[in-house]
């Protein structure tokens, strides 16, 4: 198998651990990636920017949406290879960058979250406590509490968690080091695993062959919120990072703060999760903005 084939069968099984992508999504970023691979000659995994300036000429008949498409399955390809360190330097600005709009992050509402973790604290309460419940409630508090992509809680080390430090040492996309803030009650549950692995083991969440894979963390995730009553397709470790930033944004964090703790390098990114509390917004314009004040200059 070619190197491009091969990276590009695991940048689809991240695909459905971190996202649980759909056989659809899958057949269509493969089908972009393939194409992309054969117009470079094989070489896509290895591009740099001279290569990838030459695929638009490939795609001048395409309507604007499918080069938008073709454009964005590059883009989230380039970034795993960087991020995997199968790439040293993302090519992905010389490609094309269409102005349509970017679609909406799915999230969970406050009741579904309290679901997820009522069920879970049923589960606490029985004894003897099976490992595998104790290890559960310390991954929803890192996900949902902390806001961790699913590539940086699988490879948590055991000293990223200190005792007498109110946050973690994550190192994100591009290798960059980050302070997310854990709170009482995740680093309560990260220390109850941590008395169920071995003292000797390096990662937190430690697997036969290392740490577990992001596609088993799919898997827990969805398992559980089956359990708990949500329809697992609705659930993801993505999509309960999207639900820590949108219950932030809610709550009145503001975007740098949440842009910060997200590990975003561009605020545009962070920006997506304004859609969701529009009510609050305009609400704060009424009661904030001068004009929606005037009768305290009466």
């Amino acid at each position: 198998m070619s190197d491009d084939a091969n990276l590009i069968d695991r940048f689809l099984e991240m695909l459905v651990a971190e996202t649980g992508a759909s056989q659809h999504t899958l057949s269509a970023y493969r089908t972009d990636l393939q194409q992309a691979s054969t117009i470079t000659g094989g070489r896509l995994s290895t591009a740099d920017r001279e290569i990838i300036r030459k695929l638009p000429s490939h795609w001048r008949r395409l309507q604007s949406s499918t080069v938008a498409r073709k454009s964005s399955s590059l883009r989230r390809f380039f970034g795993f290879l960087v991020e995997e360190g199968f790439l040293l330097n993302d090519p992905s600005d010389a490609l094309p960058k269409p102005g349509l709009a970017r679609s909406l992050p799915k999230t969970l509402s406050h009741a579904e979250i309290s679901l997820l973790f009522e069920s879970i604290k049923v589960e606490l309460a029985n004894e003897p406590v099976k490992p595998t419940v104790v290890r559960l409630s310390a991954i929803l508090e890192l996900l949902y509490g902390s806001g961790l992509r699913a590539s940086e809680l699988v490879s948590l080390q055991r000293s990223s968690v200190m005792r007498d430090k109110p946050y973690l040492i994550i190192k994100g996309k591009g290798n960059k080091e980050r302070l997310v803030p854990i709170s009482h009650q995740a680093r309560d549950a990260v220390r109850r695993w941590a008395g169920f692995v071995d003292p000797q083991e390096k990662w937190l969440f430690p697997s036969r062959t290392g740490h577990i894979s992001r596609i088993r963390l799919f898997q827990i995730v969805k398992e559980h919120a089956s359990c708990a009553g949500i329809n697992p397709a609705k659930i993801s470790p993505h999509v309960l990072r999207h639900a820590f930033a949108t219950h932030l944004l809610e709550g009145g964090a503001d975007l740098r703060a949440l842009q910060t703790l997200l590990g975003h390098s561009d605020i545009s990114t962070t920006q997506i999760y304004t859609h969701i509390d529009s009510a609050r917004l305009v609400e704060l314009v009424n009661n904030r903005h001068p004009l929606g004040q005037r009768n305290l200059a009466r």
